[in-house]
């Protein structure tokens, strides 16, 4: 359930910051925004610090950064072997922590810093058919908690955001899984998600964006080591 880029680029936009973005794709959608765009592989410390030290270079400081990889691969337990377990670790939860580590000495050289990490609904939810995503995100949760009470002193903040149902790439993807697996018509699975949401529908990928903003602005100074959920209600009906 990964938020879609875009969205989130232009709410930093709005508020006159310069991004850079690695991976990225479409590149033309964001024109007119300042950024610095590369392809790295960033499961890997030397991509990920490439791709760090080259926008912090560009634009002569680095003050925050947003970690979110694609959704792994969907399945339980049955349909899903250990290598594709291990297939994922990269992505999912490698990338991050490298990105972590390469953007922290530039935050530190100004004593402050923001590091928001997209996640999914299911580190406080599971679903059986999000094994992986379910696995990897948890990891990752739970290694931004502990170095979040490493850098708070620091004025360096560590957050997440558990995201839910939203209209994504990622949610067409894990649709036709579930189009496939249940014998059900892609129109029924959507309709079945949002009468799981207590709020009856999907999330907009700029609803999402707006709380990543606000995690990495300065009124968000005394927020760290928190995990929130943005997805309209459900985890808390644990459907």
């Amino acid at each position: 359930m990964a938020l879609n880029t875009l969205p989130l680029v232009r709410h930093f936009a709005e508020s006159r910051l310069r991004l850079g973005i690695g991976g990225v794709r479409g590149g033309a959608a964001v024109a007119g925004f300042t950024l610095h765009a590369a392809v790295h592989d960033l499961s890997h410390e030397d991509g990920a610090r490439s791709f760090v030290d080259g926008a912090a270079n560009a634009f002569g400081r680095l003050d925050v950064l947003v970690t979110n990889s694609g959704g792994p691969k969907p399945g339980s337990f049955d349909q899903l072997s250990v290598e594709d377990m291990r297939a994922s670790v990269g992505a999912s939860l490698m990338a991050p922590i490298a990105m972590i580590h390469a953007a922290v000495p530039h935050m530190r050289e100004r004593a402050w810093g923001r590091i928001v990490n997209l996640m999914s609904i299911t580190v406080k939810q599971p679903k059986t058919n999000l094994l992986i995503s379910s696995t990897m995100r948890t990891a990752l949760m739970g290694f931004a908690r502990t170095i979040a009470n490493d850098l708070a002193r620091e004025n360096i903040t560590v957050n997440n955001i558990a995201t839910g149902y939203a209209r994504t790439e990622r949610l067409d993807e894990l649709a036709e899984h579930a189009s496939t697996t249940q014998n059900k018509k892609i129109e029924d699975v959507f309709a079945a998600w949002e009468r799981d949401i207590p709020a009856q529908r999907l999330a907009r990928p700029e609803e999402l964006a707006a709380v990543v903003a606000f995690l990495a602005s300065e009124r968000a100074s005394y927020v760290t080591g928190t995990t929130i959920a943005v997805d309209g209600g459900w985890s808390v009906t644990g459907a």
